[in-house]
């Protein structure tokens, strides 16, 4: 083969290489689209698109994440405190546990921003109380450390462990009520709180 011929075959290689990019990337692409169009009618409250995107046979955006971010739509709904939105996300299926790029959970944002009403319906969708963010903080530290004592008891009745701790201080939701004078009220909720038995890690069975 001359140089000639090299030549055109390594051009007709690289064309049909690109022609294959071109034909792979407009699946990945639309994906990537509809997943923005998604969050981005969410935050703007677009109620009749989102119905129609959610709607669409084998559509599977509902726990999308900014990957910026990593929020999903129901991170977006709780900042703005759209408990109608909220309901209606869960029950097309959004993850009630999905985590942002700080490893917070919707429940651990509904403490953050402070909307209680927002506990119970995350609740009653299967929420883990008790799933911590990237700092080990779970909602009922975060509850604690607000001097909450409302929300406490609604993550108590969640299910929420006032006895795990974080991986900052080592310190659990007990601990931090104890330590701080000013939450004398909480700590006597906690106080009250019995342990959870925790279920031995058992090794393999010979």
């Amino acid at each position: 083969m001359d140089s000639k011929d090299l030549r055109m075959s390594v051009r007709s290689l690289l064309a049909a290489m690109l022609l294959g990019v071109l034909v792979a990337a407009p699946a990945g692409a639309q994906q990537q689209s509809e997943s923005y169009k998604f969050l981005q009618a969410v935050k703007d409250a677009k109620g009749n698109e989102v119905t129609e995107m959610l709607g669409r046979p084998g559509s599977n955006i509902i726990n999308t994440r900014d990957p910026s971010t990593g929020e999903g739509a129901l991170h977006t709904v709780i900042k703005r405190g759209d408990e109608t939105y909220l309901r209606f996300l869960l029950q097309k299926g959004a993850d009630p546990n999905l985590r942002d790029g700080r490893g917070n959970t919707p429940l651990l944002l509904v403490v953050t921003t402070g909307q209680t009403d927002m506990i119970g319906i995350l609740a009653a969708a299967k929420a883990n109380a008790n799933i911590a963010n990237s700092a080990g903080e779970t909602p009922l530290i975060r509850a604690v450390q607000r001097r909450d004592i409302t929300m406490v008891r609604e993550l108590l009745a969640a299910g929420a462990d006032p006895d795990q701790g974080d991986l900052l201080a080592g310190m659990s939701a007990r601990d931090y009520a104890t330590q701080d004078p000013r939450n004398a009220a909480i700590a006597k909720v906690l106080a009250d709180t019995p342990k959870k038995t925790r279920k031995a890690v058992s090794g393999p069975k010979l």
